[in-house]
């Protein structure tokens, strides 16, 4: 049996992290789209008999109809794949969510609540989904594996080993409990970055987002498509987002102007498929604006600039100076004592009257 394994879509998302770049929301919500799309075109093309979504296929907070009927109509072009759906979070089975009250195909079942197990003619898929915006507490009672034979596939949206505080909110689960149901395939829906082959023989798999939301999803992204025979599981992941979020640090210290600095990132040879985020670091030795440096540069590929130097003077020393700059930044360290004024604020200010100087 063949399957494809997706999760985290977030449909209407707002992306909310890209706001400040004129138009790019609305141009990744099409792009969302256009990666959708491949999955069922993949899905056609290659004859698959399963469609795992592991939750969060939409945002139930903004999601609109027309968004619903374009899925639906998706689903509608793949009626030989048995489409299994475990809502999470962000798209639990409410009552009067679209699960409970929209009328999808045929071949799409919607888990909800408790566990439960769906035999098909040649698997045995289980699942359970999120009837509220948070889950605390799995009940795993109604979970019993059926021994007939056939591959054994649990779906749903979990946390996997709890992580932050915030993730225990989400279906905090134990992966050695995971293991200990043995099943043949694991898909799980939640956390963006995808996690597969970092075992022998894994089995209990996160595809990761559909496509990347913004510079905490570094990375590939896309989905899981796998083939279970004889009992025998071979997975792989391809890649489906096409623009691909990047971090690139810069050190400062070898600049000794803003012009500088903008010639020499307008001259970076940089990758017109991947949005780049560039972090300063090192020692600088001018002031440094975030923003009036990021208007200036020419690539429109760079959506951020984050300032992460340090002041170049040696503050200590300068201070011991019998001079017009040494009694200037004792009078101005001396500041910190009335606690009005942060450290980075009077950096700032020391900065700016030296460069003066």
């Amino acid at each position: 049996m063949k399957f494809v394994h997706i999760a985290d879509v977030h449909f209407d998302a707002l992306f909310s992290n890209l706001a400040n770049v004129e138009n790019l929301p609305d141009v990744r919500r099409l792009e969302q789209r256009n990666v959708f799309k491949k999955v069922i075109k993949y899905i056609k093309e290659n004859n698959v008999n399963y469609l795992f979504i592991s939750g969060d296929l939409y945002e139930n907070q903004y999601v609109k109809e027309s968004t619903i009927i374009y899925i639906n109509d998706l689903f509608k072009e793949i009626p030989n794949t048995k489409i299994f759906i475990s809502p999470g979070n962000h798209d639990p089975y409410l009552k009067n969510s679209y699960y409970a009250e929209f009328k999808f195909a045929p071949n799409v079942y919607i888990f909800k609540g408790e566990f439960e197990c769906k035999e098909m003619p040649d698997a045995n898929i289980y699942g359970m989904g999120f009837t509220s915006f948070y889950c605390k507490d799995i009940n795993f009672g109604n979970l019993k594996k059926i021994e007939n034979g056939k591959p054994n596939i649990l779906v749903m949206h979990a946390s996997l080993d709890g992580g932050t505080e915030e993730n225990r909110e989400y279906n905090p689960v134990l992966e050695s409990k995971l293991d200990s149901f043995d099943m043949d395939y694991i898909a799980l829906g939640h956390i963006h970055k995808p996690y597969y082959h970092q075992k022998e023989n894994q089995k209990i798999v996160y595809p990761g987002s559909l496509i990347s939301f913004g510079f905490d999803e570094l990375g590939e992204h896309g989905m899981i498509v796998g083939e279970i025979e004889n009992r025998n599981l071979n997975i792989e992941f391809i890649k489906l987002d096409e623009t691909e979020f990047t971090v690139l640090e810069q050190n400062v210290e070898n600049f000794n102007s803003k012009d500088d600095l903008i010639e020499f990132i307008n001259d970076i040879d940089l990758d017109e498929n991947k949005l780049y985020k560039i972090e300063l670091v090192g020692n600088r030795n001018f002031e440094i604006n975030s923003r009036e440096i990021l208007k200036l540069i020419d690539n429109e590929n760079i959506l951020k600039i984050k300032n992460l130097t340090k002041i170049g003077y040696n503050l200590e020393e300068i201070k011991k100076e019998n001079t017009l700059r040494g009694l200037f930044v004792q009078e101005a360290l001396k500041k910190l004592e009335t606690n009005m004024y942060t450290k980075e604020e009077i950096e700032r200010a020391i900065e700016i009257g030296l460069n003066s100087m």
